[in-house]
């Protein structure tokens, strides 16, 4: 079985607006309300794929419920624990550029953290765990590397798409995949890389540490894999840019839904590629229709 792990889940509150008056009033054009936060991405996108998963993390108030319900719809397993706060809105303003405002996120109770980290002991080995996004205040900065040694202990195998400190000390425990973004690949190592050579030399410092396969997308440059057999680089399909929330997290769903079915890197690459593109030239998140559309065109070539 795949599991997801939202910590920090949310309503992302989708808000689109012609014309901006900063200190005035603004006039919405619609609006529309979906369930929010990396992992739970990962799992619809896994839906979309038709491989099962169930998507774990803390849920509370009338916004988690609406997270729930919204799942429960698209016929995505979950198993969250219910927590006393409610879960956050993020907003997704979207005029002539994109502006994010994204909520903190509920304080956690010990007895709800531990009740979440209960149901991990149910994980097994052949089972793949998927750890997306950042962590409610309230926890602590070293939580994200306690579930990798629980996961790891257990037998099973992770993934991981997360930043900064979390995404480096998850490499040591030998993830299967791990996707920064260029920008993010940049302020882990405290550099500029301005073409292909020097992405991929980083990326592969990646893999000295411990990840077994590296995505590094790079918007509308297209995106690359390196792995310990060769390294790989997809050019982004021709498309008009509408979503880039979740194009990341589809990128994750697709490489791992292809891997853990196939065992192929390079086939699994496209897939993710064609995921993450379908998804930016989406309103929401890709449909099956639209992944397989995209499949076809994705260009990939070794470098």
């Amino acid at each position: 079985m795949i599991y997801t792990i939202t910590l920090n889940p949310s309503i992302d509150y989708i808000v689109p607006v012609n014309k901006i008056e900063l200190g005035g009033l603004s006039y919405m054009e619609n609006d529309y309300k979906l369930p929010g936060g990396k992992g739970i991405n990962v799992s619809r996108i896994l839906k979309a794929l038709s491989t099962d998963s169930v998507a774990l993390g803390f849920v509370g108030g009338f916004t988690g419920k609406f997270i729930e319900d919204a799942l429960d719809e698209l016929d995505v397993q979950t198993n969250f624990v219910n927590i006393k706060e409610d879960t956050r809105i993020n907003i997704k303003l979207k005029s002539d550029q994109e502006t994010e405002i994204n909520g903190r996120g509920p304080a956690l109770s010990d007895e709800e953290v531990a009740k979440f980290l209960k149901q991990l002991e149910e994980i097994k080995e052949g089972d793949t765990v998927i750890l997306s996004g950042s962590r409610p205040p309230s926890l602590s900065e070293d939580f994200h590397e306690k579930l990798i040694r629980q996961i790891k202990s257990q037998g099973a195998e992770f993934a991981i798409d997360t930043t900064g400190a979390a995404l480096e000390a998850s490499l040591s425990y030998k993830p299967l995949l791990v996707k920064p973004n260029i920008h993010e690949l940049e302020a882990l190592f405290n550099v500029k890389l301005e073409t292909n050579e020097a992405v991929v030399t980083y990326g592969k410092k990646l893999l000295e540490k411990g990840a077994k396969h590296v995505i590094i997308s790079m918007g509308g440059d297209g995106a690359l894999l390196i792995t310990d057999r060769g390294n790989y680089r997809a050019e982004a399909p021709e498309g008009k840019l509408i979503n880039s929330v979740g194009a990341g997290d589809s990128m994750v769903a697709g490489f791992i839904s292809s891997f853990l079915k196939s065992k192929d890197a390079f086939e699994s690459f496209k897939t993710s590629v064609a995921s993450g593109s379908a998804t930016a030239f989406s309103e929401d998140l890709a449909t099956t229709e639209a992944i397989e559309n995209l499949r076809s065109q994705i260009q990939i070539e070794a470098i």
